[in-house]
């Protein structure tokens, strides 16, 4: 059909009063089973048990196409089925009202109206349809109408692996690959009358990537998270006390705002040390030590009353008699985690006798799933590899360091690690000067949240940033749906294009 000859292209749903239009239509699209065409009882059957999932395109009034379709739970889906299994016999009695994927029973498009890509906007609709009543995904059993013609000298898995390398072209395989759609398996028998398939057909599907468990609580897991950076002057303190005020001073101030997460800077807590001055640096540090569980149940006071998760940037604590680097996520549930920081800088280790710790693992929050990393982990690219594997959404990095070049290497590492992991990344440090506090004399940041690089986040990877050395809050709205759809839909597609046939990265228990 010329273009120039359309006026209009509408998608409608399917009514029985269709009927002799799409009975046509279906005998025109499958000339090789002239006598496939649905009967009007087998419409009205599909009409009346799903109505949404019915629709048909019309251009400039007439029938041009259709799109079929029943719901279905998982379970029944993922066996080998053939098209009488999965419909009843025709009847749909298979159908689900609270069946957890959409099932494609057919779709096509009359032969005069190909080439104007129509069948892509029935697989879009059906995809919105999916979206729309939280669904899983799609599967269907698909075609593969010129296997006959490779049959003796290829397996069906062979077929489809070369259609997959596009050595080979399908009409149906290859349309529904390039329409995001990935074979699962072959299934054997599946449509006896379907000669050019030798009876076979390909599994296929589309998943959901917002697709949410439904929870039968009433909290749920927000989508768009708030964040809060705490860019932490170094000042003096009288004591535990009035440090403890100027934290909940920034903790009121973020929440404020109604944020989900605040996060402090590695070592805030090191103005406590100038007391302990007289001592080597050795002694002071673990001094400061003393201070950390009473800093903690502070912490998770205020993640209760402001309703907020902390993260606690990072202070000193001995255990065993070793001095560690650690930090805490206090939620606002009240419960926490610990983390460590896993690798320490030279000069920890010579000048304050610190150890790496051994914890690695991602906190699942209110707001997504997270991870620590406490400054110079973050210049491990493995470190945030290995939470990305586990889900990760948001990575956190409390850091502290006294020069830019310091700085530089925290925050190149940090945006790096979001594009490699497709996900955001959150620095928080501390600025000013601790003229009494030996080892602690000066410090440089400018905290930043960090995005992947794609249309739908910022072109330079950058979602906020603080001024550098001054003393404020950040707060940025992150959007973990975007992550989703980077992870199936991006320009590139870091996590899910790695080369695991040649390499892979595991954790050591």
């Amino acid at each position: 059909m010329d273009t120039q000859d359309i006026q209009s292209i509408e998608l409608e749903y399917l009514q029985l009063s269709d009927y002799q239009a799409l009975k046509t239509a279906m005998i025109s699209a499958y000339p090789s089973m002239p006598d496939a065409y649905w009967k009007e009882a087998h419409i009205a059957a599909l009409i009346q048990r799903f109505p949404e999932g019915q629709v048909v395109l019309k251009i400039n009034g007439a029938l041009a196409g259709c799109a079929l379709s029943i719901r279905v739970n998982e379970s029944v889906a993922n066996k080998p089925h053939s098209y009488e299994d999965i419909t009843g016999q025709y009847t749909f009695s298979t159908h689900e009202d609270q069946g957890d994927l959409l099932y494609g029973i057919d779709v096509f498009i009359k032969p005069e109206y190909r080439g104007l890509r129509l069948g892509r906007r029935l697989y879009d609709y059906r995809k919105e349809l999916c979206e729309k009543l939280n669904l899983k995904g799609i599967v269907f059993g698909g075609r593969i109408p010129r296997y006959h013609a490779h049959s003796e000298s290829m397996s069906p898995k062979a077929y489809i692996e070369a259609v997959k390398r596009k050595e080979l072209h399908d009409p149906v395989l290859s349309f529904q690959i390039a329409n995001d759609f990935q074979p699962v398996r072959a299934l054997k028998n599946y449509l006896s009358m379907d000669e050019n398939s030798q009876g076979m057909a390909v599994l296929l599907r589309w998943n959901n990537i917002y697709f949410e468990e439904v929870n039968e609580s009433a909290t749920t897991t927000k989508r768009i998270v708030r964040v809060g950076l705490v860019q932490w002057q170094m000042r003096p303190y009288e004591d535990l006390e009035h440090l403890m005020k100027q934290v909940e001073f920034f903790v009121d101030a973020v929440s404020g705002y109604r944020s989900d997460f605040a996060l402090f800077p590695e070592f805030f807590n090191a103005p406590l040390m100038a007391k302990n001055n007289h001592m080597s640096e050795a002694e002071a540090i673990r001094s400061l030590a003393e201070h950390t569980q009473d800093i903690l149940v502070k912490f998770q006071e205020l993640a209760i009353s402001y309703n907020i998760n902390l993260i606690t940037g990072s202070m000193p604590e001995i255990r065993d008699g070793q001095l560690y680097n650690v930090g805490y996520l206090c939620r606002r549930d009240g419960s926490y985690e610990r983390y460590e920081k896993l690798h320490v800088t030279p000069d920890e280790a010579k000048v304050w006798g610190m150890q790496g710790g051994q914890k690695l693992e991602v906190f699942t929050t209110d707001c997504g799933k997270i991870g620590v990393l406490v400054c110079y982990d973050v210049e491990f690219p493995e470190l945030s590899r290995l939470l990305a594997d586990q889900g990760m959404d948001i990575l956190f990095v409390p850091f502290l360091t006294d020069t830019q070049n310091g700085y530089s290497r925290v925050r190149h590492c940090a945006q790096a690690r979001a594009i490699e992991n497709e996900c955001y990344v959150a620095i928080a440090g501390s600025v000013g000067n601790l003229p009494n506090v030996e080892n602690m004399d000066i410090q440089y940041a400018q905290s930043m949240v960090f995005t992947p690089c794609d249309f739908a986040f910022p072109s330079n990877g950058i979602k906020a940033e603080a001024t550098t050395n001054t003393e404020m809050i950040l707060i940025a709205d992150v959007d973990l749906d975007l992550l989703r759809e980077l992870h199936t839909r991006g320009s590139v597609r870091n996590l899910n294009d790695r080369r695991t046939d040649l390499f892979s990265l595991t954790k050591k228990v």
